[in-house]
């Protein structure tokens, strides 16, 4: 059957970014842990980034995945806001990519039916049903449990045509 895929899930913003890790093998998941990397809103936006850069490259040291996957941003109302998340979004993918990890990404509209069957959801639903696949995890902020929906999406999505074409080029 093969050895687990140790995946990370990243879900990217500029104070809070949640990560999370899963094993999967064959149809099964397993949760391995979950959190937040936090940024001083204080602070100036490169001390910010270099702060997720590095609390991003120190839980992929310890828990050492074999693939990543990031949520896409959205584009809001707010240009400064959005500019700032795609910023925190250029962390959270370049430290899986220095890693030596492909990155796959994945619209928020895709996590979502992956984890509750259809492509608009709320947060509770989202969070119910992560606790649903992954009894045992546990999250400290919505992010972390967002973190985990989009690698548990990776997980059902990885074998597709597309990813596989990105590993092997």
């Amino acid at each position: 059957m093969g050895e687990a895929i140790r995946i990370i899930g990243i879900d990217p913003g500029l104070r809070r970014t949640g990560w999370g890790i899963v094993e999967s093998l064959g149809n099964s998941l397993r949760f391995v842990a979950s959190g937040t990397v936090r940024s001083d809103d204080k602070a100036a936006l490169a001390t910010r980034l270099c702060q997720l850069h590095d609390g991003l490259a120190e839980i992929l040291h310890t828990a050492m995945p074999h693939e990543a996957a990031v949520e896409q941003t959205f584009v809001n109302k707010d240009a400064v806001a959005t500019l700032k998340l795609g910023q925190a979004r250029g962390i959270a993918m370049l430290v899986p990519a220095r890693a030596g990890l492909v990155v796959a990404e994945y619209a928020p509209n895709a996590v979502k039916k992956a984890v509750i069957g259809v492509g608009h959801g709320d947060k509770k639903q989202i969070h119910m049903m992560v606790k649903v696949l992954l009894p045992k995890a546990t999250f400290d902020t919505e992010h972390a449990a967002d973190a985990l929906a989009i690698a548990i999406c990776h997980a059902h999505h990885r074998q597709s045509v597309a990813y596989r074409m990105a590993l092997a080029g």
